[in-house]
């Protein structure tokens, strides 16, 4: 199977025309080297800095190595080497500059806060993660909540997959975490704490409950929470809090960005065992939420939890072009308007709720609402871009 991003490849393709440096990032094994290799063909001109021989040709001096070159210029890992970004300030800046250069990161708090520093106003931003609805065909929308959108995950079979998903998070266990942890916990610490927060996908996550639960202090928790979000792996989705008379929850909901990978650490193996789990309808709610603010290019600040003490609920709140819009996920084929959407829609005065499913049919459930099949998603992306 050949799946290719065209979205992905515009959006880096504009970054690069409206700022002299683009940085890609992403989650390790999410394609971003096969897609920057579209845009970099000739060897010279791209550096992977987990290559030791990649490394030196930078390490020794990469203001001589890379004045050189024409063209698009790749750096894979860029956060390997974070004196790079001060000689990339200097190469953007050249009149008439002969370059342009695509980073390419899977550390977001160490690489951003690098970039930051030294390369603000030169520098355009592209996020991406793993296959999403439409880059795919329908057919495989449901092999795409179970084994999740990295590449080698999804196009391999179900054991492989699994298999597969497996070593990857020991891998970030054993190396990537611990490496940019600054506090160490220990793999088997690592490994419950991962467990826990597949446990608690879905569910309005505290710190300080879960130091508790893990026998670690606030601030460790705290700050391998921050990495767990820095490297794409989970999403905390904030509240929605704004003066509205109502005693409203104020934590933020846990999701994986990948819920592959959190069926992996949940031991669910096949569609059957993923059916009849006690977590389907979060492990869908999650996989939806991921999908709406991928295919919809929804930005991070637009999008919230929305609860009220008194039980009335939305699963994710949009505010763009100075309207509210309401999701709600639900994992049966025929979902049906609920009392706490007619509540939401009355107390945040939604403009729409769309409940999103995994079946065939589009349908309306009401005033503002409307029942939306995951695989029709894409045919929306348009009229959202121009909210």
């Amino acid at each position: 199977m050949n799946v290719i991003r065209h979205e992905l490849h515009k959006d880096v393709e504009k970054a690069l025309e409206r700022a002299p440096v683009c940085l890609l990032l992403g989650p390790r094994q999410s394609g971003k080297t096969s897609l920057a290799r579209g845009f970099a063909p000739q060897s010279e001109n791209f550096f992977d800095l987990e290559n030791l021989v990649d490394q030196r040709r930078l390490d020794e001096n990469p203001q001589g190595e890379l004045s050189r070159l024409n063209g698009l210029v790749v750096i894979d890992e860029a956060q390997r080497i974070p004196g790079l970004f001060p000689v990339l300030r200097v190469l953007a800046d050249r009149p008439d500059n002969p370059a342009r250069f695509l980073l390419l990161g899977s550390a977001a708090p160490h690489l951003v806060r690098g970039v930051s520093e030294s390369l603000a106003g030169r520098i355009a931003y592209v996020d991406m993660g793993g296959f999403n609805v439409g880059e795919i065909e329908p057919r495989d929308h449901e092999k795409l909540w179970l084994q999740g959108g990295l590449p080698p995950a999804f196009l391999s079979d179900e054991p492989n997959s699994y298999s597969w998903r497996l070593d990857y998070l020991r891998a970030l266990i054993e190396q990537d975490l611990r490496g940019l942890a600054t506090s160490r916990m220990t793999p088997a610490a690592l490994r419950r704490f991962l467990l826990l927060l597949a446990q608690s996908h879905g569910a309005v996550w505290n710190n300080s409950t879960a130091g508790r639960l893990l026998a670690a202090d606030y601030k460790t928790v705290q700050r391998h929470m921050e990495l767990f979000e820095g490297t794409f792996l989970v999403r905390l989705l904030p509240p929605f809090e704004r003066n509205l008379n109502k005693r409203l929850r104020k934590s933020p909901k846990l999701y994986f960005r990948d819920t592959g990978l959190a069926l992996a650490l949940l031991a669910i193996r096949t569609q059957r065992e993923l059916r009849s789990h006690p977590m389907l309808g979060a492990l869908w709610k999650g996989f939806g939420i991921e999908q709406v603010i991928r295919v919809l290019r929804l930005r991070e600040s637009e999008c919230f939890n929305y609860a009220v003490h008194s039980g009335a609920e939305m699963d994710m709140v949009v505010e763009r072009g100075g309207h509210r819009y309401g999701f709600e996920f639900k994992a049966n084929d025929n979902p049906a308007a609920t009392p706490s959407i007619h509540s939401c829609i009355r107390d945040l005065n939604l403009e729409r709720v769309l409940v999103i499913h995994p079946g065939d049919r589009d349908y309306v459930l009401g005033e503002r609402i409307e029942a939306v099949a995951a695989r029709s998603l894409p045919g929306l992306a348009g009229s959202w871009e121009n909210k």
